[in-house]
Formats: C-alpha cells, structure tokens, sequence
C-alpha cells in the first residue's frame, strides 16, 4: 500500500498536468484568433516570417520532394509490372502524391525546421526577458510575435505543399520517361485524369491545417518556455514532437470526411 500510494499520486499529478497543458494551448489558440483581426497588423513581420519559413525551405523541400517522386515510382514499378500494368504508374503516383504525399511530406519537413526554429527563437526570448522587454515598451508581444508567426506559416506552408507535389511529379516524370520514354504530356495527361478537384480540395485544406498546427504548436511552446536555457532546447523539441503527432491525427481525419464525401 505504501509503495502504490506514491505512484498513484504521481499518475494523478500527470493527468492534472495533461489537462491543464491542453486548457492552456486551447486558451493560447483562442487568444490568436482574438487579436489576428484587430489592429495593429505587422505586415512587415509577417512578410518577414514567410520569407523565413518559406523561401528558405526552399532548398530541402525541393530536394525531398524530388526524391520522393523518383523513389515512389521505382518501388511501385516492380509491382504494376508484375501484372502488365506500367502505364497505370501516371495515374498511382499522382493519385499518392496529390492526395497524400505532397502535403503530408512537406508538413512533416516543416514541423521539424520550422516548429523547432519557433519554439527555440521564441524560448530564448522568454527565458532571456525579452518578451517582459516587449511589454514594458508598450508592444504587444503577442501579436508581434505569435500571430505574425501563425498566419505565416498557415499561408506559406500549403504553398509549399503545392510545390513539393509539383516536384515530386517531376522526379516521377523522370524516372517514367527513363524506362518507358513516355512524353512529360502523355504523362501528366494520364496522372491527373483519376484526380478530382475534391483531391486538390482536401490536400489544400489539409496543408492549411498543417501549417496552423505546425505554427501555434511552436510559437506555444516556446512563448511558454521555463527552466532557463534548458527550456529553450525542451521547448524547441516538444515543439516538433507535438506538431508531428498532431499532423498524423489531422490527415487521419480530414482523409477520412474526404472518404465519406467521395463515397457517400
């Protein structure tokens, strides 16, 4: 009895602390939508921050998607040949690319270099008082800081998540055309004959999702961040743990309603 008392108070205090942390990130959430729509706006922050976390993801997110595309077409091959049915990779890797890999790729890419870089910038400003700075010079940090960060990545990643499929096609395209030599017009032509605009729709609005999530989880972390420079790394990697779990339960379920939608 004495060593399970202990261990159930430890329990308790972790649930307490489960609960109070989602009441807390809900709250924070609540707060952007408040004061993303009131004056003032820093669109130069904003500016700022897109060119952050889109234009300097550039580089990786073309080098992953490319090899996403040429990747994905090799492993399917062997399969579709197995039954004579090559001419229909077009078609399978645009299907996997638009519907799921673009988006979900480019927002787990993301939530490693993005919401990591949030929430450690943002750490350090906290743990240094730089936000306290903030507010004695009568500046909302809040919305300097947090909500700048937020729209911007819920503007610059879905973009990112178009050009990522776009160079995956590309690398499919190359890899299709080495072994087949079929045409880049033949190819997109027989690509996104079996794509529908609810394709586009929901890979649109998981990428927004994404990039919100990926956004107000880092920003979060890192505007909450304690326990001095230590914080700032404990921060930074809650940050990208929690983005990514968070993106996997969002493309369950917005996969999910487009299923419903398609079929029903």
């Amino acid at each position: 009895m004495t060593n399970s008392s202990p261990r159930k108070h430890l329990f308790s205090q972790g649930i307490d602390r489960y609960f109070t942390d989602v009441y807390k990130m809900y709250k924070f959430a609540f707060r952007f939508f408040k004061e993303a729509f009131y004056p003032p706006f820093h669109f130069r922050e904003m500016i700022n921050q897109c060119y952050e976390i889109g234009l300097k993801s550039l580089p990786l997110i073309t080098l992953t998607g490319f090899v996403t595309g040429i990747v994905f077409t090799k492993q399917s091959r062997p399969s579709l040949a197995e039954f004579g049915a090559t001419s229909w990779l077009p078609s399978l890797i645009s299907i996997a690319i638009v519907r799921a890999l673009g988006s979900l790729v480019t927002a787990l890419i993301c939530a490693g270099k993005v919401g990591s870089s949030i929430g450690a910038e943002l750490g350090s400003m906290r743990v240094t008082e730089q936000i306290e700075a903030m507010e004695v010079s009568a500046i909302n940090p809040f919305k300097y800081l947090v909500v700048t960060r937020v729209i911007a990545s819920t503007i610059t990643i879905p973009v990112l998540g178009l050009y990522c499929g776009f160079v995956a096609l590309m690398g499919s395209y190359f890899s299709v055309h080495k072994n087949e030599a079929t045409s880049i017009v033949s190819f997109f032509h027989n690509g996104f004959s079996t794509i529908t605009f609810l394709d586009i729709y929901t890979s649109l609005i998981k990428s927004i999702a994404f990039g919100f999530t990926i956004g107000i989880i880092g920003c979060y972390k890192g505007y909450n961040a304690m326990k001095g420079t230590q914080g700032v790394g404990i921060a930074a990697n809650q940050a990208v743990v929690l983005a990514m779990f968070l993106v996997f339960i969002e493309e369950i379920v917005i996969v999910q309603i487009s299923n419903w939608i398609r079929y029903y």
